[in-house]
């Protein structure tokens, strides 16, 4: 799925990462930091809205640890991407 950032720049979202938690593949570090732009959201930002310190956003960006679902789903919802729990393979 190719999906457009911010700022006009492209950015590839696989569309296995917007499905519902049975059928879900894990983002890539760069599609987390692509749909933070999506979202208008920097670390910071993001680590506030979800509860956690901004050094497990900068992880999670970095690809040094994979994001969890629950916060995943977030970002999705505030870039428009929809409520992914919701969406099944076609």
């Amino acid at each position: 799925m190719e999906t457009i950032a911010s700022y006009g720049e492209s950015a590839r979202v696989r569309s296995e990462c917007l499905l519902a938690r049975a059928h879900w593949v894990e983002p890539s570090a760069d599609e987390v930091r692509a749909v933070m732009k999506m979202a208008n959201w920097n670390g910071e930002e993001f680590a506030r809205q979800i509860g956690v310190e901004g050094r497990t956003v900068r992880r999670w960006t970095r690809g040094e640890k994979a994001i969890n679902y629950a916060s995943w789903c977030v970002l999705c919802a505030q870039a428009g991407l929809g409520l992914i729990w919701t969406f099944s393979p076609l």
